[in-house]
């Protein structure tokens, strides 16, 4: 055992847990150590957040992000649709929580699932809809917004290694980007998971099952829309032979949200949505942490091209970003 794992198994009996070792440390995740642990009754899963992210960049982020995650965990508890795991306990001191765990036999992460081909159009809406739900629950919840006043820690784990950085990859679309993160960092309507991707939602029986809210803030909801519907594009790049079932899934997400959206009128909503896929696109190909599956330069000069024109057209909306990403990938 790591002197990591037992500094966390310390830290839960500090809790007044019974944690009973060896522990399973999990992949996946950049940011944080992740633990299967068993208790007396039964595994939890164990989430500490660490101050350097584990990529290629300097990346460094504030460790208090946990306890908004376990804000946010907290938050959605009682809205109908939502699903996420039940926060068991927490230690601020040492910047881990516990939460429920869900068995991958019949929680398997959506993204092996989009990866493998399997492409479930009912979860995809289904995710939509309880996006839009969290969304317009918490937007009528203003005084939310005291608990989650954490745009330095946004613009440190998504605006500056997103934005910021890929700005400084392209000169000629800089004022543009740097533009669109000052308008997305002054946005303040609704409670944001700000890490809405396929690797952290599990397709449950009952329905997705939302993880990793690290990046919890009060602030645009269209970045939780757009950051998805990046995946759903991406991924035609990496297997194009999928290419119509994820747009399709993009398209069935899309308009389960928008059906939802009643806190602001849907079509300035769509707008910003727009915008924000534009540049996302373009970060996970040159922003500090890139699309780990988009690996030949090829993949890479496709989304860079594509991504390029969007960032560059005043008023885009999703229907027509959509449209011509069809015609694009229509050339894969």
């Amino acid at each position: 055992m790591t002197t990591q794992d037992q500094d966390i198994l310390d830290a839960l009996a500090r809790l007044g847990l019974d944690p009973r070792p060896p522990v399973q440390r999990l992949s996946g995740g950049v940011s944080c150590d992740v633990l299967r642990v068993e208790l007396a009754d039964g595994p939890v899963c164990v989430k500490r957040a660490l101050p350097q992210l584990k990529v290629a960049a300097d990346w460094k982020a504030p460790v208090e992000r946990s306890h908004s995650e376990v804000l946010w965990l907290k938050a959605v508890q009682d809205i109908p649709g939502v699903i996420a795991p039940h926060v068991l306990a927490e230690s601020e001191a040492d910047h881990l929580f516990v939460m429920s765990w869900f068995d991958a036999a019949d929680h398997p992460v959506w993204k092996s699932q989009l990866a493998a081909g399997f492409v479930d159009i009912g979860l995809a809406r289904q995710l939509g809809a309880a996006l839009a739900a969290i969304h317009s629950t918490t937007a009528r919840k203003p005084e939310m917004a005291a608990d989650f006043a954490t745009g330095d820690l946004f613009h440190a784990l998504r605006l500056e290694p997103y934005l910021l950085h890929t700005a400084k990859a392209h000169p000629d679309l800089a004022t543009r980007l740097t533009a669109l993160a000052e308008r997305t960092l002054a946005t303040g309507k609704a409670l944001v998971h700000g890490d809405v991707s396929p690797k952290n939602i599990l397709a449950g029986p009952d329905g997705p099952v939302f993880l990793d809210a690290e990046c919890a803030w009060w602030g645009e909801p269209a970045f939780d829309l757009a950051f998805c519907l990046n995946h759903l594009l991406l991924k035609g790049v990496w297997k194009p032979a999928h290419i119509p079932a994820y747009l399709a899934a993009f398209e069935a997400l899309k308009s389960a949200y928008m059906a939802g959206v009643d806190w602001e009128p849907a079509a300035d909503l769509d707008r910003r949505v727009a915008a924000l896929l534009s540049a996302l696109l373009l970060a996970r190909v040159d922003g500090k942490s890139p699309a780990e599956y988009l690996t030949s330069d090829r993949d890479k000069d496709f989304v860079r091209t594509a991504a390029h024109s969007f960032v560059q057209q005043d008023n885009l909306d999703l229907a027509s970003l959509a449209g011509q990403w069809t015609d694009r990938v229509q050339s894969l």
